[in-house]
């Protein structure tokens, strides 16, 4: 009698402790987002005092002036945004038809060709910066955004995303049947496949989007500019050894995060449900 009251006693107890736990792993995993717009309010000299500011200052607006007298911080947004819907719109396209032709057609060295894609996301992204600077420069694309959205746009994630989604939850039998009603290819793609794939189009617009805003790599390699830099590449030339305004720096990133963190609240359902579509049928 003793053994169940224990058992029925722990059963109850576990949800608890698992709720705990993840209410302490949220906790810490949201705190460098509060501080840093807790420290967007605040002066330098207030964030680095002992203790540090727990709660909102009455510096914001200062640190705003600060950071867009010593960046073109609004033109650097604007070229973020450019980048960013550029190549979520590139990908999209060209990673949607890679996928559906991997996932419906037949053709010679199928196989071979999309271990080749797959294998590319094994090679670290560092191999790829000198490679690339000498293809930029040798294209007369160095400074330009182009640089930036062109060259990643048929992503291999991309790509092995739309095939499995294609193969998973567009039916062959749909296929076949519009070609025989005389459709073509380019007409099943714009007018079968693409109304179908809208769950994982919005999965992988939301990732390339995300990806895209956060690239600081691309933009170091290529941008000579301050005009033309990103945000991320912004943010950083904001920083120097000895006099760095940490405040405007901490408002800087808080306005860069905050159209992430938007569009991750009204997508988030919509990047589980693309992410798991297929996974039960």
């Amino acid at each position: 009698m003793n053994h169940t009251m224990q058992a029925q006693r722990v059963n109850r107890m576990a949800p608890w402790a698992a709720y705990v736990l993840v209410g302490i792993g949220a906790l810490l995993m949201l705190a460098p987002f509060y501080f840093m717009f807790v420290f967007a309010t605040h002066s330098r000299s207030e964030i680095f005092s002992l203790p540090p500011p727990l709660w909102f200052g009455d510096d914001l607006m200062n640190n705003i002036a600060i950071l867009t007298k010593r960046l073109p911080f609004w033109r650097n947004l604007g070229w973020s945004l450019y980048v960013g819907l550029a190549s979520t719109a590139l990908t999209l396209l060209f990673c949607s038809m890679g996928g559906y032709a991997f996932a419906m057609f037949e053709f010679r060295y199928k196989k071979a060709l999309f271990a080749l894609v797959m294998g590319t996301m094994l090679l670290p992204s560092f191999m790829n910066m000198i490679p690339s600077f000498m293809i930029m420069d040798l294209l007369g694309w160095i400074d330009q955004p182009r640089a930036l959205y062109i060259p990643g746009a048929a992503s291999a994630f991309g790509i092995f995303l739309m095939r499995q989604f294609v193969s998973s939850s567009i039916p062959r039998e749909l296929v076949e049947a519009a070609r025989m009603d005389g459709c073509s290819e380019l007409g099943i793609y714009a007018r079968i496949v693409l109304p179908l794939l809208k769950p994982a189009l919005g999965t992988l617009g939301l990732i390339a989007f995300i990806a895209s805003w956060n690239n600081f790599i691309g933009p170091l390699v290529v941008m000579r500019s301050p005009d033309m830099y990103t945000l991320p590449l912004a943010l950083r030339s904001l920083q120097s050894p000895v006099d760095t305004e940490w405040g405007a720096l901490m408002a800087g990133s808080a306005l860069a995060t905050l159209p992430l963190i938007v569009l991750f609240v009204l997508c988030s359902k919509q990047l589980i449900s693309g992410l798991t579509v297929g996974a039960v049928k």
